[in-house]
């Protein structure tokens, strides 16, 4: 059975003035001005058919009808407002669901993670590894963090990390397959693949490299189980500059030319936007939005020691 209710303005009115035994003090409160407290508080009586109000040398007092009105208000009021501040308060803690790609997930996120556990204790970050964009209005998720160029219709997209292709090998694969001097001789090596096989041939073309087969070689579908493939020593891998830093850095990679080529997808965070407000999405978006930039920097750094020989 549906509820019929008298316009939830008009009971605002009443129970401000009511509060405050005054239209000025309630209009205040509300932010809206005396003449529209009257208005709402007449409209109120002309829908239940009572007076709630009366003037008496210039003071205003509640009726019969307005006292026992009064009361229930102001508690069911009372426990809206106190509903609403639970839900604010368990919203900065809890639970966050993220849906990302394995690669990301594996070769970023997961080591960083525990940093934010120190900053934010009371939140549960907990990670979906998937290759398909979820539905955030049927499903079960907060967050995505997804590498692609959108548009992604109804979301909020905050833009993270941009990154560039290059060709990445083991030391140990130089060892066995003799230099690499110039990209001509990756025809000696086996190639690399993820689900992305078109980028071998993008890079060989921007390397002025012509004659090599680019589709021989073992093909992963996600690209940290490509890197992995690297650093064992099974080929070269086009090593993606955000997930390959600290292979790099470590030595268990190295790179042979300083031919990088720009990827064309980026790495987003995105949520609905009727949740852009929400503590424990502000809370995890910051947080990505400067280990990004921190990533960012530290890549570019490699990078530079890497091609100057250091």
């Amino acid at each position: 059975m549906s509820r019929q209710l008298p316009p939830l303005n008009g009971l605002k009115a009443f129970e401000a003035a009511a509060r405050h035994l005054s239209f000025t003090r309630a209009a205040a409160e509300l932010n809206v001005t005396q003449a529209a407290i009257s208005h709402q508080v007449k409209a109120l009586e002309e829908r239940l058919g009572l007076p709630l109000f009366r003037r008496i040398n210039r003071a205003l007092l509640l009726t019969d009808a307005g006292q026992d009105l009064f009361p229930s208000l102001s508690e069911s009021f009372d426990m809206i407002a106190a509903a609403a501040r639970r839900l604010k308060r368990h919203d900065r803690s809890g639970v966050l669901t993220l849906s990302t790609l394995d690669s990301i997930a594996a070769s970023w996120l997961v080591p960083r993670i525990g940093k934010f556990r120190v900053l934010h204790p009371d939140i549960d970050v907990r990670i979906s590894t998937t290759d398909q964009v979820v539905d955030f209005v049927s499903g079960d998720f907060d967050m995505g963090l997804r590498y692609g160029v959108g548009p992604y219709p109804g979301l909020e997209k905050v833009l993270l990390m941009k990154e560039s292709l290059f060709p990445v090998l083991s030391p140990s694969l130089l060892e066995k397959h003799g230099p690499l001097d110039n990209p001509a001789d990756l025809a000696r090596f086996p190639l690399l693949h993820d689900d992305m096989r078109d980028d071998w041939a993008v890079w060989m073309q921007a390397a002025g490299v012509e004659g090599i087969d680019v589709s021989r070689g073992p093909s992963f579908s996600h690209s940290n189980h490509v890197q992995q493939a690297a650093v064992a020593g099974e080929g070269v891998a086009l090593g993606r500059s955000v997930l390959i830093a600290d292979d790099l850095a470590a030595g268990l990679l190295i790179k042979p030319f300083n031919i990088d080529l720009k990827a064309h997808h980026v790495y987003y965070a995105v949520y609905p936007k009727t949740s852009a407000t929400r503590p424990k999405i502000i809370a995890f978006r910051d947080w990505l939005i400067k280990e990004a930039h921190e990533t960012q920097e530290r890549s570019q750094n490699i990078l530079a020691r890497s091609q100057s020989g250091q």
